[in-house]
């Protein structure tokens, strides 16, 4: 796909906590009906929406400010269920930067956005690291997830390749809101891989100085 072909304007799904990357493929449950409205509009168009978080500091809860940073995704599969959901899988695209929100008569948002600082996104070509970078990060996640409760399978996860391993850590993974916000604007894999390790340690600095974690 080439950056012509992307739409300047496109509906927002603001959901919490969670992240997509391009590349990768997430499934989604929509039951609420301005969201129905919006992936039923987006399935008559370019099948395209994008996701973005809310600000956990945001003044206006009923309509919270967004981050600047999101990921266009596309429709690849769509089913509705008996009770009215749309269960949905969505490929990630490319990240885009928020210019501004356009006012609609619609129930969801629409973002005028732009894809410049991220152009590579669309390239195909994998980013090499070497698996023994990620040997330490890989052994403080696995902690930190059996920790919180997280359940991954590991053995799966580590025959993909390390971009897509990489960045389906950063988008299951436990972190809050603003350390996933920053994993996803870091502007490559490297720099991605960086950031991880960083907040990793924070995690097990916190464990080692708090004696009242179990």
């Amino acid at each position: 796909m080439k950056i012509s072909e992307l739409p300047s304007k496109i509906p927002v799904f603001p959901l919490s906590n969670f992240i997509i990357f391009p590349k990768t493929t997430v499934p989604l449950n929509i039951f609420e009906p301005r969201y129905l409205d919006m992936i039923n509009d987006s399935i008559k168009t370019n099948k395209m929406i994008g996701m973005i978080q809310p600000k956990s500091n945001s003044q206006n809860n009923n309509i919270p400010d967004l981050y600047e940073v999101g990921c266009l995704g596309k429709i690849t599969t769509f089913s509705e269920t008996e009770d009215g959901r749309i269960l949905i899988e969505l490929k990630g695209l490319i990240r885009f930067q928020k210019i501004r929100e356009i006012t609609t008569k619609n129930k969801y948002r629409i973002l005028d956005v732009n894809f410049e600082k991220f152009t590579h996104d669309l390239n195909d070509e994998k980013e090499e690291l070497n698996f023994s970078d990620l040997e330490i990060i890989f052994k403080d996640l696995k902690s930190l997830f059996k920790k919180k409760g997280f359940i991954i399978n590991w053995k799966a996860l580590e025959k993909q390749s390390l971009n897509e391993i990489i960045n389906a850590l950063a988008m299951a993974s436990p972190f809050s809101l603003e350390e996933k916000q920053i994993l996803l604007e870091a502007i490559n894999l490297e720099i991605r891989k960086k950031k991880i390790g960083e907040i990793i340690k924070t995690y097990t600095h916190d464990v080692y100085e708090n004696t009242t974690i179990q």
